[in-house]
């Protein structure tokens, strides 16, 4: 009788918890591409190759440590379309009297996995995905009794927990967050080092092609494919960042450059997010290079805080509060996603420049998504159930788990509050201020009202406007009602006159 082990796309880890006992000389390892998990959402064709190519390498390297894998490709005559429809086949083929599975990262998936505990004849263990560094009943502890969760004092917590930039029972520093030194605009004269990339090899190759016939509809380019696709790679790839682009990151890393898609960002959600690296290496190596000298501290602090403090908290909500928290609407949004979401087609530059890199690569950095892209987003009222799917369709690195979070909770305030303690709004200012996009713009950002200003000027305020029954009492906002409250009627009447102007002629998909 044979142990079954499956393993999912985003669990390219020998570490995982379904491989961790494995027994090489009886058990059997299943992977299995199917167009159920590429279509149930039309994902960017780079990152369902990405994820292709990196489980046939993942799947080599099994076979070469001696495992038995049961690979399955997207374009196999009786490949059944379905995780589910897959592992049948192999149940019915051999004799397997246990199945074991890493919790995906998925709600739907999850809901799934526990119906196969009562369907099958034999013992399903469903383990829990112990890559991150906080257990889901450890943050269920620790949200017990809150009013609103605040990742601040979670990631403080997870400091101390895991002694991580800690001196005895203090910060490093003296300060747990450094982020006022990581506010740095673009300067001219930048030299930002390129992101590592590789050549494709044959597998690699195969994988192009695949993606290229059966998802020709798909969003994205595939041009010039350069991701990690193995360990070895993505480790590379962290190495890269820590010994050219760490030292920058932190006051740069809300920088937006013209034509500069990667500026001094990490690049690795990617391989994180998919099992290639794991937490704990990637905050290990940031801070050797602290505590060896070559990096200064807000940059390192500042990076470690995405990973052990943000990364572990949106997970946490995710799956404390689902699956109701894909149904929220704090501001009852329903505006349809404009149809330049996909073509990049608009005159306001910073929208533009998001969408093309998205395009190109599957990726745009943190402030592109949440300042720009998700900034027009809560500002025109869009549907969070449309937005939430691009951003799910699009980004190489989004799963469910992390994207969830980040949209409905950060950008889009759709939680009303719960995740983020104020909406992410901003006029052109902000964006004004951290690119330097708006001087070669056809809107002008020292515009407030007219057909020639900023859009994001006026939408800022109707937004303000629309939203104040819902907002009035949020305390960090108090300052920008007291200027509303200050503007004369025709002022406001401008505002909202633009602001309908410019809404009513977005173009739909």
């Amino acid at each position: 009788m044979n142990v079954l082990r499956l393993v999912l796309g985003d669990q390219l880890s020998h570490q995982i918890a379904s491989l961790r006992d494995i027994n090489i000389d009886t058990d059997i390892v299943l992977m299995a591409e199917v167009a159920a998990e590429a279509t149930y959402v039309k994902h960017h064709k780079r990152k369902i190759a990405f994820l292709f190519a990196a489980m046939r390498h993942f799947a080599e390297e099994l076979r070469r440590a001696g495992t038995t894998v049961i690979y399955r490709r997207l374009d196999d005559p009786d490949n059944g379309g379905c995780l589910e429809s897959e592992l049948l086949r192999v149940i019915e083929s051999r004799q397997i009297s246990k199945l074991v599975v890493t919790m995906p990262g998925e709600y739907r998936l999850m809901e799934i996995m526990k119906s196969w505990q009562s369907r099958f004849e034999f013992a399903v263990e469903l383990r829990e995905d112990d890559r991150f560094l906080c257990s889901l009943d450890k943050f269920n502890k620790w949200a017990d009794g809150r009013r609103q969760l605040r990742m601040d004092f979670f990631y403080r917590d997870m400091r101390r927990d895991h002694n991580v930039l800690m001196d005895g029972g203090e910060p490093v520093g003296g300060k747990w967050n450094f982020d006022s030194d990581n506010r740095e605009p673009p300067v001219a004269g930048m030299v930002i080092p390129p992101p590592l990339q590789f050549v494709p090899d044959k597998i690699t190759n195969d994988v192009l092609a695949l993606v290229s016939e059966r998802c020709a509809d798909h969003f994205g380019d595939l041009d010039d494919f350069g991701f990690a696709v193995t360990r070895e790679q993505a480790l590379a790839v962290l190495d890269h960042f820590v010994d050219q682009r760490l030292n920058n990151f932190g006051k740069y890393q809300d920088s937006m450059i013209l034509d500069e898609p990667w500026v001094y960002h990490s690049h690795i959600g990617f391989y994180l997010n998919a099992g290639l690296l794991l937490p704990a290496e990637v905050i290990s190596a940031a801070e050797t290079a602290y505590h060896g000298g070559h990096v200064p501290l807000n940059s390192v602090e500042g990076f470690i805080r995405q990973i052990l403090g943000w990364r572990e908290f949106v997970r946490g909500i995710y799956w404390l509060k689902m699956p109701d928290y894909a149904d929220l609407n704090f501001f009852e949004a329903k505006r349809d996603l404009p149809e330049f979401y996909w073509s990049g087609e608009t005159k306001m530059l910073c929208l533009a420049q998001a969408v093309d890199a998205t395009k190109k690569y599957a990726y745009a950095h943190h402030i592109q998504r949440l300042m720009v892209l998700g900034n027009f987003a809560l500002l025109a009222g869009l549907s969070p159930e449309q937005v939430n799917e691009w951003f799910l369709i699009v980004y190489a690195d989004a799963y469910e788990w992390v994207e969830l979070p980040n949209v409905s909770g950060m950008v889009l305030f759709a939680d009303g509050g719960y995740l983020a303690s104020k909406p992410y709004a901003a006029g052109g200012a902000y964006i004004n201020r951290m690119s330097n996009y708006c001087k070669h713009c056809h809107y002008k950002v020292s515009q407030k009202n007219g057909k020639t200003a900023c859009p994001f000027n006026y939408l800022y305020w109707d937004f303000l406007i629309r939203n104040r029954t819902k907002l009035k009492d949020n305390a960090r906002l108090g300052m920008m009602y007291r200027s509303l409250d200050r503007m004369d009627a025709s002022k406001i009447a401008a505002v909202q006159n633009d602001a309908d102007r410019f809404l009513t002629m977005l173009p739909k998909v």
